[in-house]
């Protein structure tokens, strides 16, 4: 794999780990302390802290900003101007620098542009956020989210396909894309074969 990529305008501080093949374009800044794993991708004026770990093969598109204590697993997707915090209750005359939640984006999630991931919480594998969407509380895996506050609409694949699948219960439903079959067990999705 080739080695990473870095335009000529974009800030990495010495002692940033950015892993092979991976692309960091216009105005991005990447902290000291930061650790990217290979084959991303940081779109125009991304930010990413010090305390932030990001996997493989991540897509971070424009204007985003990764703040401390915010973790992305492997084929995690990252829209334009979507929004992370990592502090519930921030006053600009109160630090709270001891005080960060950590969050979580579990392997394959997907984050719609614009989206609001407020801080504590975790997005399960291969979830999905609607555009505009504000996340207040823990997703499950494969759940589509959608509104604001976030509510659960319907169930995707690992493909991003929805699947025909009840809000809660039990069921099975196949990928319409792939064929893999997903079944619903007392809320739960899984995939059972690929």
């Amino acid at each position: 794999m080739l080695p990473a990529q870095v335009h000529p305008s974009a800030i990495v501080d010495e002692g940033a780990s950015i892993g092979a093949g991976t692309r960091i374009w216009h105005w991005v800044h990447v902290s000291a302390r930061a650790v990217i794993g290979g084959g991303c991708s940081l779109g125009q004026n991304v930010y990413v802290g010090n305390r932030v770990r990001i996997g493989n093969n991540v897509k971070i598109q424009n204007n985003v900003s990764v703040y401390d204590n915010v973790t992305l697993e492997d084929d995690v997707f990252c829209g334009p101007s979507m929004v992370f915090t990592n502090v519930y209750n921030p006053r600009s005359a109160v630090s709270r620098k001891d005080e960060y939640r950590d969050t979580l984006i579990k392997r394959g999630a997907t984050l719609g542009a614009n989206c609001t991931i407020v801080c504590g919480v975790t997005v399960g594998e291969h979830a999905f956020v609607g555009a505009g969407c504000v996340i207040n509380r823990d997703v499950p895996a494969f759940a589509l989210m959608v509104g604001v506050p976030g509510r659960q609409v319907g169930w995707m694949s690992r493909y991003g396909e929805r699947l025909a699948l009840p809000l809660a219960g039990n069921g099975e439903a196949v990928c319409p894309h792939t064929g893999d079959r997903y079944v619903l067990r007392n809320g739960i999705c899984s995939i059972v074969s690929t």
